[in-house]
């Protein structure tokens, strides 16, 4: 059984589709986990979209993903990076790398990989269009912007970061915009999906 749980950042739904998953005691993949470490690894190493050979840069990038609801662990050529994946400067490149045909293409083979024959709950931007568009169950989870900048604001003040409420904001937008116009892999809402708007919400 695969549940397709996609939208857009900060809307709740890798929290959502986390809860989903342990309730029914099946697995749980955060997709977007893994292109954090896509861009993790080219921030780190310097590489650039437009200057170097993507095609080559992939080869050279292993992820190991858990797919546990207790504990969410990506390996990147063998290192825990988890704790490195939601720093600011992560997030302002995420959009743009994922946007990448040949990265998507990559991510796309490995998720569909970690989800055969197994029951798993999946969350990310194109789950239900793209990676199983013949999931058993598909959800589009959003909000406003005004309360997804918010939740991203109150979860950066509870790991001590220093940040603006209107640079959250704008960071979000961006990445609405970069997220839902990219060619390849956009993030929409799948026809046969279910809408779930969280803005007003409890996450019970």
């Amino acid at each position: 059984m695969i549940i397709a749980i996609d939208g857009p950042a900060s809307s709740g739904k890798s929290t959502t589709s986390r809860l989903v998953a342990k309730k029914l005691r099946i697995s749980y993949l955060n997709t977007g986990s893994m292109y954090r470490a896509v861009t993790l690894y080219f921030l780190n190493n310097n590489y650039s979209l437009e200057k170097d050979n993507v095609l080559e840069v992939i080869k050279s990038i292993d992820i190991d993903v858990s797919d546990s609801v207790e504990k969410e662990s990506i390996i990147l050529n063998g290192i825990d990076v988890t704790s490195k994946l939601r720093t600011l400067k992560v997030s302002s490149f995420v959009s743009k790398i994922s946007s990448n045909n040949l990265i998507r293409e990559k991510m796309v083979e490995i998720q569909r990989k970690i989800s055969q024959n197994k029951s798993i709950v999946i969350d990310g931007r194109d789950i239900g269009t793209v990676v199983f568009p013949d999931a058993d169950y598909k959800f589009f989870i959003t909000a406003s912007i005004e309360e997804r900048a918010k939740r991203r604001f109150e979860e950066l003040q509870i790991e001590n970061k220093s940040v603006n409420f209107e640079f959250v904001m704008k960071e979000i937008r961006d990445r609405d915009y970069l997220d839902s116009t990219r060619e390849l892999s956009p993030l929409k809402k799948a026809n046969n999906a279910i809408l779930i708007d969280t803005t007003h919400l409890t996450l019970d």
